[in-house]
């Protein structure tokens, strides 16, 4: 097993930076942000991919929850997170071996001015969907506008940079852009196209299990119940199963999720043989669970995927919106209070790191020194309103390693008290002479949170401060959710290598008010905008890198997140008859890998 570098992966970034009219104003099989593809117009194979894998078999997954809904695209109902990826696709598709490149799928042919101020994409004419009628133009044009204006909120911010997008012949469509973009013209080659006759006389917006989706991927829904099971059936009549860009990818016949009421029981079914492959997110459950006798007989291997992507930030997210946690300093005592140390070697063994920052693991992480070159240069503009730690450099806190945490304890009351909070007979009062209490949201089925959060609020509780648990099922806690309605919840936000206009949905200002957006702690600073604008008009590599350097040490400097720990491999229990290739992306276990990449081995 092999890991290509960072370094090797973005040599498009040593590349010629700003593209001329001659070098990318033509149809080409690909495009990269910076440079060129990797991959010439002839390639043969992903770089990760099995061309010679066999077809046939099943995959089956366990999930916790339910669902209700087949509709991935809209804020409402509940959808298995797997469908949006194996049944729909794009005009252009990702390599997880190449963060700013992409290839063509749907579109055979991609081209970009020269300004960076449109895109043009042409189909293949052998483009189908799934009840074999030709993916068209006017498809296209269908799915941009409806996902652009009543889509999920994460189709919402792209599509207001967008100007117009027109028809230039029967093969060919030009979307313009507002201003010129270089991220842009990647962000809408991964638009899922949509089949518009489906939805003619249909409200999109209106969730459901009734439309079963009429779609172009490599599989279609075959059978469901809700609350039970999914079954996604390879369509043996694929249109794209022999692209190179497909070849050796999705050749497993059947791939089946099961839903069940909590982790312990998706585990024992896994043990019992019902699924046969899982991910496992507990380093100590990975050390003390995995001894069953399948795994002693060698009927389950246990295989570590390493990866060079960010961490990202997994948490308990605080909402800004809400008056509890307006005060920065409330946020770090919330911070200091929390034991990390002792819950980490009480539930993994103390084996994985604990986040130190959004873009921690890789080479976008900032450094824990003060700012220094461009990055201090970026922050300087906004350094009478940046928090403490954004320009001298900001450290996670490191507890004593017990339950007590008394350094933290001791910690969070001075951050509280500088806010004005007081405790009085034993109970911490507000700067309005109230008691402190506050709501954390959770949704039913995760053992480890329920472990985490009953830790946490006994360590708050010695603060003297009333935390109520609010545990919800999966269609309840995305309604709160969407709708900001919480003070504090759990919350993972996975983060690339590649990051860009996206960034906007997590933490822009636009996103505090959006319904179903991603910027749960309600961030609106002007020195995130900033540095978010600097990553997508940076000419250089040099600018681009140090601009994400600032956006992390601005992002963690804001205290928005309690974090938790990462996992520098991604550890995944499975039946020896399913197999990988020895060649891992440098994204390693992540969408488009498994089970895209996977085969059964007869």
């Amino acid at each position: 097993m092999r890991t290509k570098c960072f370094a090797s992966a973005m040599s498009a970034f040593a590349l010629v930076l700003g593209l001329t009219g001659a070098g990318m104003a033509q149809p080409m099989h690909g495009i990269a942000m910076y440079g060129a593809p990797a991959l010439p117009p002839d390639f043969t194979h992903l770089p990760y991919a099995n061309p010679d894998a066999p077809t046939g078999g099943r995959v089956v997954t366990g999930e916790t929850g339910s669902f209700d809904s087949l509709n991935p695209h809209i804020r409402e109902g509940s959808v298995p997170w797997q469908l949006r990826f194996m049944v729909y696709e794009s005009l252009l598709g990702r390599s997880w071996d190449e963060p700013f490149t992409l290839y063509g799928l749907l579109a055979e042919s991609v081209e970009v001015a020269a300004d960076h101020s449109w895109v043009e994409f042409t189909l293949r004419p052998e483009a189908r969907f799934s009840d074999g009628s030709p993916v068209t133009v006017e498809d296209v044009i269908w799915s941009y506008e409806t996902l652009g204006t009543v889509g999920h909120p994460r189709y919402l911010g792209a599509w207001t940079r967008v100007s117009g997008i027109a028809a230039v012949d029967d093969d060919t469509v030009r979307i313009s852009f507002s201003d010129p973009d270089r991220e842009l013209a990647m962000i809408m080659g991964l638009r899922p196209i949509l089949q518009a006759a489906q939805w003619e006389g249909r409200d999109f917006t209106q969730s459901g299990l009734d439309v079963v989706p009429i779609a172009t991927g490599p599989y279609v829904i075959d059978d469901f119940e809700a609350g039970r099971f999914m079954s996604l059936r390879r369509n043996p009549e694929y249109w794209g199963a022999d692209l190179p860009f497909r070849r050796g990818t999705n050749v497993v016949d059947e791939l089946r999720m099961e839903f069940f009421a909590d982790g312990t029981a998706m585990f024992e079914a896994f043990t019992a043989g019902i699924l046969n492959t899982m991910r496992e997110t507990s380093a100590q459950a990975w050390a003390d669970r995995y001894d069953f006798p399948r795994v002693q007989s060698g009927e389950v291997v246990l295989s570590e995927i390493p990866h060079q992507r960010p961490s990202g930030m997994t948490g308990f997210v605080m909402n800004t919106r809400q008056a509890a946690f307006a005060d920065w300093r409330v946020r770090e005592a919330m911070i200091q209070a929390f034991p990390a140390e002792f819950i980490n070697q009480t539930l993994n063994g103390g084996v994985d790191p604990r986040i130190t920052s959004y873009f921690a693991n890789s080479p976008l992480a900032m450094s824990t020194d003060p700012a220094t070159g461009r990055v201090a240069e970026f922050l300087e503009p906004f350094a009478a309103d940046l928090l403490p730690g954004a320009l001298e450099g900001y450290v996670m806190p490191v507890s004593d390693g017990t339950e007590r945490n008394r350094g933290g304890i001791v910690a969070a009351l001075a951050a509280l008290e500088a806010a004005g909070y007081v405790v009085q007979d034993g109970v911490m009062t507000t700067p309005d002479g109230q008691p402190f209490t506050f709501d954390i949201l959770l949704q039913t089925g995760s053992a480890e949170n329920d472990a985490i959060v009953n830790i946490y609020t006994e360590a708050l509780t010695r603060l003297g401060i009333t935390v109520n648990v609010s545990r919800v099922d999966a269609a309840q806690f995305r309604e709160r959710r969407d709708t900001f309605d919480f003070d504090m919840i759990y919350e993972r936000y996975g983060l690339s290598l590649s990051p860009g206009n996206e960034q906007y949905s997590y933490w822009g200002c636009e996103m505090v008010d959006t319904t179903g957006s991603r910027n749960l702690m309600g961030a609106c600073n002007a020195a995130i905008e900033a540095m978010i604008e600097r990553m997508l008009t940076s000419d250089s590599q040099d600018d681009y890198i140090a601009a994400v350097h600032a956006l992390d040490r601005v992002l963690t400097s804001q205290r928005y997140v309690v974090p938790f720990w990462h996992n520098p491999v991604s550890r995944i229990a499975h039946d020896a008859t399913l197999r990988y290739p020895e060649v891992i992306p440098i994204y390693g276990d992540w969408i488009g890998w498994h089970p895209d990449v996977w085969w059964v081995q007869p």
